[in-house]
């Protein structure tokens, strides 16, 4: 497996991780505090659209050998 692929997977993993913690985290604190419940769900999604941008970056400039 090349390092391409590699760095492909992990972003992806970290992607599904980050949803998904994010899903729980908001549900389970929704109850109690609204407001923070949304504001966590707000950083758990600009830390997904950053994973995205990377993972474009990835696939566009790293160099095939």
């Amino acid at each position: 497996m090349n390092k391409r692929k590699l760095f492909i997977r992990i972003l992806v993993g970290l992607i599904v991780l980050t949803a998904a913690a994010t899903v729980v985290a908001y549900f389970l604190i929704s109850p109690v505090k609204p407001w923070m419940a949304f504001f966590i769900a707000c950083c758990g999604g600009l830390l997904i659209v950053n994973f995205l941008v990377s993972l474009f970056l990835v696939n566009r400039n790293y160099k095939k050998k």
